[in-house]
């Protein structure tokens, strides 16, 4: 069995996919993991089909240095935003698998969650570019690793009646209190 980042989550109650040596861009990949990192898998799935489509877009935080700015993201509160469509290609092909594996178990996939979602760099692809007047340049991928975790969403609990406190006093504030009432009496 494959060793997951993340331990903490229990194997009956998840489904795992995982990629690796994939060749797509990390930085995009990293930035379109984050923005599914959360959502419900319909959700998730819709999203990356309208990141296809050119619908909606990818927030960029991170590797945002030369990012053009677009009026999609202002739904994610940032100003810069992509359309990485190769990763998100991928990360949909995940996520069926990941799908997949959770109806296999058994678990309800109407309810399972993106819980956990990793991207690492993977070696870099070395080739090399032929330039004018005998030069070489060197020409690199920046591949990737991908694992991701589903689980079944937890029930939604209905918040407690409040119940009043008595305040908690230090000794300092009990005996203010208590002069405050002498003095007044």
């Amino acid at each position: 069995m494959v060793r997951y980042a993340n331990q903490d989550i229990p194997a009956a109650k998840s489904a795992r996919a995982r990629g690796s040596y994939l060749r797509v861009s990390f930085k995009n990949t990293r930035e379109t993991a984050q923005a599914i990192n959360g959502m419900k898998l319909q959700r998730a799935l819709t999203f990356l089909e309208n990141v296809t489509n050119k619908a909606e877009a990818v927030p960029f935080r991170r590797f945002a240095s030369s990012t053009g700015r677009t009026a999609q993201a202002k739904q994610w509160g940032v100003a810069r935003a992509r359309w990485p469509v190769k990763s998100a290609e991928f990360l949909i092909d995940l996520l069926k698998n990941a799908e997949s594996n959770a109806d296999t178990k058994g678990l309800d996939t109407g309810n399972l969650v993106v819980k956990h979602i990793q991207v690492n760099q993977a070696p870099k692809g070395r080739r090399r570019t032929y330039r004018a007047h005998g030069r070489i340049n060197p020409y690199m991928t920046n591949p990737c690793h991908i694992e991701l975790i589903l689980t079944e969403g937890e029930e939604v609990v209905q918040k407690a009646s409040v119940v009043e406190r008595k305040e908690r006093l230090s000794s300092r504030q009990r005996g203010a209190q208590i002069r405050r009432a002498i003095t007044e009496a």
